[in-house]
């Protein structure tokens, strides 16, 4: 892809060239785009940093602004992303929209010369990430995405203790699961019904194609393929970041998967149940199971090795070593916030422009095996992907 090509349509962001740079004692001026509840939640996060104030917020729906304000009260607000960009004052976004805005708005800050903190997946389709990619190499920002594992305690701990030392043997299956997310079953309230006059319906659905106004795909957007991936994106591409980190593997060579909407037949399209099966090139499958029902739930990852298995999930890790009657290690979490330990990455990084945790690329790879998944679903076929070029291969 050509660079101007990449620019095209954000050449008046380009324009300011914004770079500014930060002393050890300048407060770091943060928008924020995408002020609903994880973003909101995400912005408490930045503000329990002393070095950050919230400058602007954006939305398109004035009350997640209004709810916003109340965190950050001298804050400009804007509807429109772009508006936003063209404050001086911003030196870094928090990106936590829809799926379907994080390219166009994450390409647009980076070129505008701004670091950029996006929440998951990193993109909506398998294309959208080299070029996100691009715009943070070529305009030297900063972009950690919001994979908050890369920064957990004791994730990190688990990685030196039983990985770095080869402890678990060979490796030929990681294991994935998240059954029972209840928030992919989110009803729109009622104040929702009908369109709110403050609720711009056009530009939430942006690149989406043109659909009446529906309550269920802006509130509960994520069981909408337009929007996002359904649970394979907004869930596995955390676990499957585990694995990679883990594993010091981040490109699969195929994927296959299987589900449907077979309970909740609501008007989703993405799936309340589903398996994707990844194989990677150096010898080991990994699986993600997800559904709905709510007769299970849990999410934990658990890798499987000839010298034994380590379960891992947000609260604990458990070492299973292979033998009759060998004891396990249980490890707790620390009492760490670790998306509070991932914001602060990220802040550290933009002060010492080393890469963070959960790099731009990092951020990519993961989201790219979580969207083979789901094309394999999709197209229900076995998808076969050159890990070199990372392109799908011919059917």
């Amino acid at each position: 892809m050509r660079r101007r090509d990449l620019l095209r349509g954000a050449s008046a962001l380009t324009a300011l060239s914004y770079s500014r740079v930060l002393g050890a004692n300048d407060k770091i001026q943060l928008g924020v785009i995408g002020c609903g509840e994880r973003g909101r939640e995400d912005m408490s996060n930045f503000l329990k940093n002393p070095s950050v104030d919230v400058t602007a917020v954006c939305d398109i729906y004035g009350v997640q602004i209004d709810k916003a304000r109340q965190k950050a009260p001298n804050a400009r607000d804007f509807t429109d992303h772009r508006k936003l960009l063209e404050m001086k004052e911003v030196d870094a976004v928090l990106i936590a929209t829809p799926d379907h805005w994080h390219a166009a708005i994450a390409i647009d800050a980076l070129n505008s010369g701004r670091d950029v903190y996006v929440e998951k997946p990193l993109t909506r389709t398998i294309e959208e990430g080299p070029p996100i990619v691009k715009a943070a190499r070529v305009n030297e920002r900063i972009c950690q995405v919001g994979m908050q594992q890369r920064s957990g305690i004791h994730y990190l701990r688990a990685k030196r203790e039983y990985f770095d030392t080869g402890r678990l043997g060979k490796i030929t299956l990681a294991r994935t699961w998240w059954h029972g997310n209840g928030y992919h079953l989110r009803r729109a309230p009622e104040s929702l019904q009908q369109k709110p006059t403050n609720l711009d319906w056009a530009r939430y659905l942006g690149p989406v194609k043109w659909r009446d106004y529906d309550p269920q795909q802006y509130w509960n957007f994520r069981a909408y393929l337009d929007f996002g991936g359904g649970q394979v994106t907004d869930l596995f591409t955390h676990w499957i970041d585990v694995v990679h980190m883990f594993m010091g593997q981040e490109i699969p060579k195929s994927a296959v998967a299987a589900g449907g909407v077979y309970n909740y037949k609501d008007g989703r399209t993405a799936p309340d149940t589903i398996n994707v099966l990844l194989e990677y090139p150096t010898e080991f499958t990994a699986t993600f199971e997800a559904t709905l029902v709510p007769g299970i739930t849990g999410a934990a990852v658990e890798m499987c090795g000839t010298e034994g298995r380590l379960y891992i999930d947000r609260g604990h890790y458990e070492f299973h070593p292979v033998g009759r009657n060998a004891p396990p290690v249980i490890v707790q979490a620390e009492p760490h916030d670790m998306t509070i330990d991932h914001v602060n990455n990220f802040l550290d990084c933009v002060r010492s422009r080393k890469l963070p945790n959960g790099d731009v690329l990092i951020g990519h790879r993961s989201a790219q095996a979580s969207h083979l998944g789901n094309i394999a679903y999709v197209e229900k076929r076995r998808i076969d992907f050159d890990p070199q070029r990372e392109e799908i291969l011919p059917f």
